[in-house]
């Protein structure tokens, strides 16, 4: 049993693909695999963006800003304007934006125009992630959602690990605007897979965005949004200062923090489908378990900083718990989130971007006050466990006031 007598959030009918089940999820997964390497490119191809618009990198890190902010403000307003259209046309309209914000920043001159054009980029970022999510567990039996979840939403680890680093290579060698040309042109070949390979749904020409919105204030869905935007927010906080502290602590040579970043991919990858099996076999403990482990391997973060081995297997295993948690709480949503399941899920991943916002910030008070590389690892962990608090809060509300299918 995957859940806590929550109700069936998604309707028990199987929407067959029509060029079967195996093309529509590797059309799903390429597409995460696209989005997030659009947003993770942009930090490893910093340095030559910074310079080709002669800016400094403090500057040039308000492009990502603006994405990030693009993501908060899309996914809440693009799903409920898009309350009407099924998720096939939703996700139809919305690759073609994602194209449109890439070639658009390509096409931008100025720093600020491109920083619009990112935001612009941005809008779709959530409802994309939260929407073939969706799609992907109406194509499969109700015990096999959270294997469904985590085989889409794994394009994301693997963006990370593949993705992230090839554009990295581009820009290096051919400019960042080829990069994202390349990134936006994906997008076209995706709105071609959708076309062709994600099974038509019915849309629902009755419902309304006051419907959607509605049917979000449910407690159970608050707190599993709010668990997302704390929990996540410690792997953040180590990810964003991870160079830093291999160079400044560790003093590991350039080519080793490449091995640490290809490392930590691959624990994101690891923790997608781990979580995604033990989803499938009891949802609550799933997440539990991501939570209480990635609190302490965090808190170990700060006692292997002087050993490379032993910091090599906490990168590994940060992401591989942290990451376990998305399909956790992505197929929670659906249990709960009755008539707002496309906001639910689409807000999912604004409140992934908060914890992102979150965690390098409280990592950035940390090291400003000179609490040393040490107390991130500390704080990460605390984070971690106000995820868990929320999460256990939710628990204990639910066994309280059962909700009936």
């Amino acid at each position: 049993m995957t859940t806590d007598t929550a109700p069936a959030g998604l309707s028990t009918a199987l929407v067959p693909p029509p060029h079967g089940t195996a093309a529509a999820f590797a059309v799903l997964t390429f597409g995460t695999f696209v989005v997030g390497t659009g947003e993770f490119a942009i930090m490893g191809m910093l340095p030559e963006f910074a310079s080709s618009l002669k800016l400094t990198t403090a500057d040039a890190g308000y492009a990502i800003t603006a994405y990030a902010l693009g993501v908060v403000v899309g996914a809440p307003l693009i799903t409920i304007l898009g309350a009407r259209l099924s998720r096939r046309e939703l996700l139809l309209s919305l690759y073609i934006l994602f194209c449109f914000g890439n070639i658009l920043s390509v096409a931008m001159p100025t720093a600020g125009l491109i920083e619009i054009a990112r935001f612009i980029t941005g809008l779709p970022h959530g409802a994309l992630f939260g929407i073939s999510a969706l799609v992907a567990a109406t194509m499969v039996d109700r015990s096999r959602r959270g294997w469904a979840v985590g085989r889409v939403l794994s394009g994301i680890a693997i963006a990370t690990l593949v993705g992230a680093p090839l554009s990295t290579f581009a820009a290096n060698h051919f400019g960042w605007r080829v990069s994202y040309l390349i990134i936006g042109l994906c997008g076209l070949l995706l709105f071609a897979g959708v076309w062709r390979y994600i099974p038509a749904d019915s849309p629902n020409r009755a419902n309304s965005p006051l419907r959607e919105v509605t049917a979000l204030f449910n407690a159970q869905v608050i707190l599993t949004l709010t668990t997302a935007a704390i929990g996540f927010g410690g792997m953040f906080m180590i990810y964003t200062y991870l160079t830093s502290v291999l160079q400044n602590v560790t003093h590991v040579p350039e080519w080793e923090i490449m091995a640490f970043m290809i490392v930590w991919g691959a624990g994101m990858l690891a923790g997608a489908n781990a979580g995604a099996w033990l989803v499938d076999r009891n949802l609550s403990l799933a997440a539990i378990i991501a939570l209480a482990g990635s609190a302490v391997v965090m808190l170990a973060f700060s006692s292997v900083l002087h050993s490379v081995p032993a910091l090599f297997v906490i990168v590994f295993l940060i992401p591989t718990f942290v990451n376990a948690l998305g399909p956790a709480l992505q197929t929670r949503l659906m249990d709960f989130a009755g008539d707002a399941q496309t906001l639910a899920a689409s807000l999912n991943h604004s409140a992934f971007n908060v914890a992102n916002a979150a965690g390098a910030s409280v990592g950035s008070i940390l090291l400003a006050n000179n609490y040393g590389y040490g107390s991130l690892g500390i704080g990460a962990a605390l984070l971690s466990a106000g995820g868990l608090l929320v999460y256990l809060f939710a628990l204990f509300l639910l066994k309280r006031s059962p909700v009936t299918e």
